[in-house]
């Protein structure tokens, strides 16, 4: 007897001791959110709404409402954002049914290959475009050289080539989603459907729609915010009157105070419009609980001969279009000599000697950048998923809820929400966060922290409590339950979380080009500072190995998660 109470005693110290560290555990994923999300959102506001001397103001907004630059900026914002999900979802969601619902020649490698537009930045994909369709570039080369245009055809610069390169690279976002969002659905209840007479469309809008419709939510709702935040194309591409371009232009000049303060004001109004779009899709885009759905096996079905080559076809030229800007950067970094001719003279690999050799910080920042970003996200991201798929937390809806508006921020708005909070030196070491290099990998950490989450989460669900709950009967504590049951279960999601932050982290500008300082510099900053300073090649070059790193990376997530990736989106 004295024995068991002793046993007794000592599993309810275990467990007392267990339930404090949670809470310690919990309180400093907190405490991480509140520095770096809450605090730096809440300082842009307060700038935004108040004076030089502190005090409470509206006119601020005032004056941009009241500037009709501005004003027009805001709706070709917004109608270039309507117009990317509009031209995505078309794309997106019919290469998502034909690669999940039919079955066709080379339908496994269009799997793979219609994911990678997404790897190529828009930074990235928009130099490869210029080089292939610009004024001087490989098609109005070959159109006036060999069929006698007088003047080169405006395939790119202007708001249609922006919407372009926008389209081409965001289009396996909703791809991504609808696959997910697919592999959840019931195929019963599509071949009810069809028992009681409706087929095709009629079936298509009133059932697999429907039940589609919060994955799709996620993914337009991303590729809004994406092509929204975006400055760095419309730059290049030489629209400057977009809210994204003109936060950018009025932060980074020094001469005019009211130019740095309607950079603010479009800031924080970006963030604004960001939770109020999160707010109205929050019946989609909040982590559902699927742990009663399970990936379904679908009958693929045949197609007739004609509309077998027909999908190849199709996905076939849609894959070359998006290619083009792999080929324009892949034939810019290897090529020397193409001015006025269709392709390069001749090929070297002298660019990579100078951005690896000469210049190798870009690509030791961006690693070990990235690596530490990663890592930080691991820390705090996996505890987080496990808090919203194991617990009953207080809070835990609003942490849901942040998950969720983190992927929404524009990387606009949080590189400068950055600027402004973390300016002020530190207490005990008088230093300025942003003059310290560990800035760059805390706000990478931030913007791709919910893929981690994501990730965690969607392969927490996929074990069941039971079996946890049965290791604690027979005296397992919580951190040999998770070694022993629950992590061997869960690290292929935890894994592809990891992978897709740090890929993505690797193509970050939006944010990291308010932060960098000299020496700090990534790869995204110095493909942007070659080319605007006409060193093409060099930033082709970096443009490359971003790519390969990516390509790599998707292809391990790829064969680890398939179609399931889309659950980091939604």
């Amino acid at each position: 007897m004295t024995a068991l109470t002793a046993t007794a005693g000592s599993a309810q110290v275990k467990g007392t001791r267990g339930a404090i560290l949670a809470a310690i555990g919990y309180g400093l994923i907190w405490v991480f959110l509140a520095i770096f999300l809450i605090y730096p959102l809440t300082r842009i506001f307060y700038d935004a709404f108040t004076t030089e001397a502190g005090q409470f103001t509206l006119l601020n907004f005032q004056d941009f409402f009241d500037d009709s630059f501005y004003v027009r900026s805001f709706w070709k914002s917004m109608l270039l954002g309507v117009a990317t999900v509009g031209t995505t979802s078309i794309i997106g969601v019919a290469v998502a049914f034909l690669l999940i619902r039919y079955e066709f020649p080379y339908r496994n490698a269009f799997s793979y290959l219609t994911l990678l537009p997404i790897i190529s930045p828009p930074l990235v994909g928009v130099l490869g475009f210029t080089f292939i369709l610009g004024r001087a570039g490989t098609v109005n080369v070959i159109l006036q050289d060999y069929l006698g245009l007088q003047q080169p055809i405006n395939f790119m610069y202007g708001l249609h080539g922006v919407l372009l390169v926008e389209t081409l690279h965001l289009f396996p976002m909703i791809t991504l989603s609808i696959l997910d969002a697919l592999s959840k659905v019931d195929p019963s209840l599509e071949e009810s459907a069809q028992s009681v007479g409706a087929k095709g469309w009629r079936r298509f809008w009133d059932i697999t729609l429907p039940l589609t419709m919060p994955g799709y939510i996620s993914g337009a709702l991303l590729v809004f915010i994406w092509t929204f935040a975006d400055f760095v194309t419309p730059l290049v591409l030489g629209v400057h009157d977009l809210l994204a371009s003109q936060a950018y232009l009025n932060i980074v000049q020094f001469v005019d105070r009211r130019l740095f303060k309607m950079g603010i004001v479009i800031s924080a109004l970006m963030v604004l419009l960001a939770i109020i779009f999160v707010l109205v899709a929050r019946h989609y885009v909040t982590i559902k609980d699927y742990s009663s759905l399970a990936y379904s096996k679908v009958e693929r079905r045949r197609l007739s001969p004609v509309k077998r080559w027909a999908a190849v076809a199709f996905l076939g030229g849609l894959m070359f279009i998006s290619f083009i800007p792999h080929m324009g950067v892949t034939l810019a970094a290897f090529g020397r000599g193409w001015s006025l001719t269709p392709f390069p003279l001749e090929y070297t690999t002298q660019f990579f000697e100078r951005v690896s050799i000469e210049t190798p910080k870009y690509i030791l920042n961006s690693f070990v950048y990235c690596g530490i970003a990663v890592t930080i996200c691991l820390v705090v991201g996996v505890p987080m998923a496990w808090v919203l798929a194991r617990t009953r937390a207080p809070g835990k809806n609003t942490l849901d809820a942040m998950t969720t508006l983190i992927l929404a921020i524009p990387g606009t708005a949080i590189g400068i929400a950055y600027v402004r909070a973390f300016h002020y030196p530190l207490p005990f070491i008088d230093t300025a966060l942003t003059s310290m290099w560990i800035i760059l990998p805390l706000v990478l950490a931030m913007r791709r922290l919910p893929y981690t989450v994501r990730g965690s989460y969607a392969s927490l669900l996929l074990v069941h409590k039971s079996m946890e709950e049965a290791a604690g009967s027979v005296g397992a504590t919580q951190m040999r339950i998770f070694r022993d049951i629950t992590f061997p279960m869960v690290w292929k999601g935890i894994l592809v979380g990891a992978l897709f932050s740090f890929m993505t982290s690797l193509q970050e500008a939006s944010a990291t080009l308010f932060l960098t300082l000299g020496g700090w510099e990534m790869m995204p900053f110095g493909i942007f500072t070659f080319y605007i300073s006409g060193s093409q090649n060099e930033a082709a070059a970096l443009g490359f190995i971003l790519i390969m790193v990516a390509a790599v990376s998707l292809f391990v997530i790829n064969r680890i998660a398939g179609t399931k990736v889309g659950g980091l989106f939604g």
